[in-house]
């Protein structure tokens, strides 16, 4: 039996090759990083120090989510307290915030603008909002939009908030929020009849990192038959029609090319370069969205330095325009494991950025003395405080959701289901959906369902559609994602 060809041993990839394997489907993962699984869910070390790039709770309504995690890791995850603040104007406040913490630190004066903007916002609502700062300027009014999104927002996607699709606002703001949280705080708390919404107060989490999961994963798809080739780059993917299967080419770290058959693809790998890479090839309508889509990249500046217990937060969102950082991680708040000494600290600094532009051409040396300087400068360190550090870059992090976006990702995936039935896109970036990690797992949770039955019994792209913030509600709630996965309209 030829095998299922996965592209990206990430927890899209992963969970499908090991889904997969379990059901006695063959599988070949092609992950083109040489060392680490787990894509952007993956566990850098230096020089014995762990680092989760880019922050993972473990959290999940859907049951089976939270029970897969449970059987990767069963003895390794740890319950721990979630703990995050905001930095604005030289002050740290307590997310989700506190009322009368936040009305101390904003002051009456600030307060009270808040509540006027807030108020004109919802007495004169704009019908139709088309971008992220209208969208967001409706809900909390103008005042909150400028406190506590704009900065951070622009950070992130380095762009102007104007120019940032609503959807975005509506898929990562609905239901409960930074924004509800800080309205909740200065109105007063209102949820579904009469119940107030909060966010999770702890999660799990494996003792070195969300890499260790995605590690075990990998090596129970080995046991089950499966093969994970690292250092493998795709970049032909050829469809014949006639014998329903595709041929992979991909090359090695070592410049040698081979080829892959396999009787379907299971695609994590960016949706822009895939459209790119497919023979025969898609229509220039579809390359031209392909090409359209973009990608938000971001480096983790890593300092070790002297423990002071300055801060205990999971992490810090640095909502200031005077430094350039958006978001401080405090590693051993994650697990105590990920920092070998227990004299030192280990912080990750976030930079949002395009790859090739200023920030990402600096060198690592440039970013740690950048990071330095701005960990002292918002009052977390102290000059000299700092004693190594190192940098990791992360490119495509984050699917850009800008104005034509949903246009662009429609026309492809319109034509990769007419044309490829067996072509599975799965994961953040095979569908260009800035979904999270458990969100990504259900894709492939469902793809392996579809795949193992032959047709589409599932609407794998209805993944997290009409989701709630995912950081509310109870864990495992749901069974089978049904809250965020409707069941196929499109079944063969």
């Amino acid at each position: 039996m030829l095998p299922v060809a996965i592209l990206g041993a990430g927890p899209a990839g992963l969970t499908a090759a090991y889904l997969l394997g379990k059901k006695g489907i063959p599988v070949v993962v092609l992950e083109a990083d040489p060392e680490y699984v787990g894509g952007i869910s993956r566990t850098a070390r230096y020089k014995g120090f762990h680092f989760d790039i880019g922050g993972h709770r473990f959290f999940s309504k859907a049951k089976e989510v939270e029970d897969l995690w449970t059987e990767l890791l069963p003895d390794d995850m740890l319950v721990r307290p979630r703990s995050s603040r905001i930095y604005y104007d030289g002050k740290f406040f307590t997310y989700p915030l506190k009322g009368a913490e936040a009305l101390l630190k904003l002051g009456p004066v600030e307060a009270a603008r808040c509540l006027v903007s807030y108020a004109k916002a919802r007495a004169l609502p704009n019908p139709s909002p088309r971008d992220y700062e209208e969208w967001v300027t409706n809900e909390f009014g103008s005042r909150l939009f400028e406190i506590f999104f704009k900065t951070y927002t622009e950070k992130v996607w380095g762009m102007p908030c104007n120019e940032i699709s609503a959807d975005w606002a509506a898929q990562r703001i609905k239901g409960l929020s930074l924004g509800t949280a800080i309205k909740n705080a200065l109105f007063g708390a209102r949820g579904t009849k009469g119940v107030v919404k909060t966010l999770l107060d702890s999660f799990r989490y494996p003792r070195k990192g969300p890499g260790m999961l995605w590690e075990a994963c990998a090596e129970k798809v080995k046991a089950e038959g499966g093969e994970i080739r690292m250092g493998c780059r795709s970049d032909g993917l050829d469809w014949n029609d006639d014998r329903a299967t595709w041929k992979i080419t991909y090359a090695r770290e070592d410049g040698s090319r081979e080829v892959l058959e396999a009787r379907a693809v299971v695609s994590s790998a960016p949706l822009r370069e895939v459209a790119e890479s497919l023979s025969p090839r898609l229509s220039e309508a579809s390359r031209t969205a392909a090409r359209a889509l973009k990608y938000r990249d971001f480096l983790t500046v890593v300092l070790i330095l002297e423990d002071k217990q300055l801060f205990d937060d999971n992490w810090i969102y640095i909502h200031d325009p005077r430094v350039v950082v958006g978001r401080i991680q405090n590693f051993k708040s994650w697990s105590p494991e990920m920092v070998p000494d227990p004299k030192m600290a280990c912080y990750g600094l976030e930079y949002f950025c395009f790859e090739g532009d200023g920030l990402w051409a600096k060198t690592d040396e440039e970013l740690v003395l950048l990071a330095t300087r701005e960990l002292t400068q918002v009052g977390l360190a102290a000059p000299g405080d700092v004693k190594d550090g190192c940098v990791v870059r992360q490119r495509k992090a984050y699917p850009v959701y800008d104005d034509d976006y949903a246009k662009h990702v429609e026309t492809v995936r319109s034509e990769l289901e007419a044309r490829f039935p067996t072509f599975h896109p799965v994961g953040r970036n095979g569908m260009h959906k800035y979904n999270n990690q458990d969100h990504a797992m259900m894709t492939a949770m469902l793809t392996a369902e579809n795949i193992a039955a032959g047709k589409r019994v599932y609407d794998v792209w209805n993944v997290n559609q009409d989701a709630e913030y995912h950081e509310s509600g109870k864990a495992g709630a749901s069974s089978l994602g049904l809250r965020d996965v409707p069941r196929s309209v499109r079944a063969a």
